[in-house]
């Protein structure tokens, strides 16, 4: 059984482990602000390797990425294109924007090449819960947040519906209590080019 923090009087108790765990090259479990994800370093190929294999999901397939702010989305997109901005500044729900033209690569501290899509693009979303944003604001590097069930199985929108096979399999548990900030419903998702096309993949 893998560790859970329940130590809630503390604010820095409640992330320390578990960015520690991130900085190892470590998985994670915890509450997104939507459903419960499998997360990892998604600088660290070999950290996001293990996120694939414990979902059992081919690793041709992107993952979505957790990041803190804006300017954190800036350290690893090209450029933010003109829409997206707009986006985010009147979303008012849970929303993951695939940007286009990641980067990639340690030479440029980007982001790991297995989080990215075939075409160079990647889909972040900057959480409006205190406990994400916090969790990827003390990091410092975005967080993969994939959904916490074996690939093509149903999503579990609580603890209790989490495989104990993808309990056993990651290296730290977040209080399962925190799940009370989600909003227990997956993101919408939406395409945004450089040209201001708009392409809504999720509703």
């Amino acid at each position: 059984m893998k560790e859970m923090k329940t130590d809630m009087t503390d604010g820095r108790n409640i992330y320390a482990d578990a960015v520690e765990t991130l900085r190892k090259g470590g998985v994670i479990l915890y509450p997104t602000d939507t459903v419960w994800g499998i997360g990892c370093d998604a600088t660290n190929a070999e950290a996001v390797q293990k996120v694939y294999e414990i979902k059992k999901r081919p690793d041709s397939k992107s993952l979505v990425l957790l990041a803190s702010d804006l300017d954190m989305v800036a350290r690893y997109v090209r450029e933010i294109p003109e829409m997206a901005l707009q986006l985010v500044e009147v979303n008012d729900r849970p929303m993951t924007i695939i940007y286009p033209d990641a980067m990639t690569g340690v030479e440029c501290r980007g982001l790991a090449e297995n989080v990215v899509a075939e075409d160079g693009s990647v889909g972040i979303r900057i959480p409006a819960v205190d406990f994400c944003r916090n969790l990827v604001h003390r990091f410092g590097r975005p967080v993969v947040s994939t959904s916490a069930n074996i690939s093509g199985e149903p999503t579990p929108r609580k603890f209790a519906d989490i495989p104990q096979q993808i309990r056993d399999a990651v290296d730290y548990i977040l209080d399962p209590s925190l799940e009370r900030q989600s909003t227990g419903s997956a993101s919408s998702i939406i395409k945004v080019g450089l040209d201001g096309t708009i392409a809504i993949i999720r509703k």
